[in-house]
C-alpha cells in the first residue's frame, strides 16, 4: 500500500521529530547526569527507541518510499531545538529539582509525538510492525513520564522538610 505525497511528508517529518527528541533525550540525560544532577533513580536506562525508528525508517523508506534523508534532517533539526530549550529553561546553574521538571516536560513531549506517530502509523502506513513498534515505545515512554514526575514530586516533598 503506498502512502499519498502529503501523508508522506507528514509522517517523515512526524518521526524525524520522534527521533530527534530521543537522540535529545540521551543527550540531556547524559549532560544532567555529568553534571551530577541525577541521583540513581534519575537515571534513565538506556532504551533502544532511536536504533529501533531507525531500522524502521530504512524498512520503510523501501517498503513505502519514505525519504530516510528528509527524516533524518527533522531529527536533527528537532534535537537541536530540544538541546536548546534545555539549555534555557536549565540556565546557568540548575538543581537537580529543575533537571528533573526538565526530563518531565522532556517526556511529555516524546508522549505527545509518539501519539500522534501511532494514529498516523494506524491510518496511513498500515505497516503492522510499524504499529507495534511505535506502540511499544509509546508504553515505555508514559513509564518514563510517570517515573519523571514521581522523581519530581519525591524531590519537592523532601525539599520542604
Amino acid at each position: 500500500m503506498s502512502i499519498d505525497s502529503s501523508s508522506k511528508e507528514k509522517l517523515e517529518q512526524k518521526i524525524g521529530e520522534a527521533l530527534g527528541l530521543e537522540m535529545a533525550a540521551q543527550k540531556a540525560v547524559q549532560e544532567l547526569d555529568s553534571k551530577g544532577l541525577l541521583d540513581e533513580q534519575g537515571r534513565k536506562k538506556a532504551n533502544n527507541h532511536q536504533t529501533n525508528l531507525e531500522k524502521l525508517v530504512q524498512k520503510l523508506s523501501q517498503s513505502q518510499g519514505l525519504n530516510s534523508e528528509s527524516i533524518q534532517k527533522s531529527a536533527e533539526e528537532t534535537e537541536q531545538k530540544a538541546s536548546q530549550m534545555m539549555e534555557t529553561y536549565l540556565g546557568e546553574d540548575p538543581d537537580s529539582s529543575e533537571a528533573i521538571e526538565f526530563l518531565c516536560l522532556a517526556e511529555g513531549g516524546e508522549v505527545t509525538h509518539y501519539e500522534v506517530l501511532s494514529t498516523m502509523a494506524t491510518k496511513k502506513v498500515k505497516d503492522r510492525q510499524f504499529s507495534a513498534e511505535v506502540n511499544l515505545i509509546l508504553r515505555d515512554e508514559r513509564r518514563h513520564l510517570q517515573l519523571c514526575t514521581r522523581l519530581a514530586k519525591q524531590i519537592a516533598a523532601s525539599s520542604e522538610e
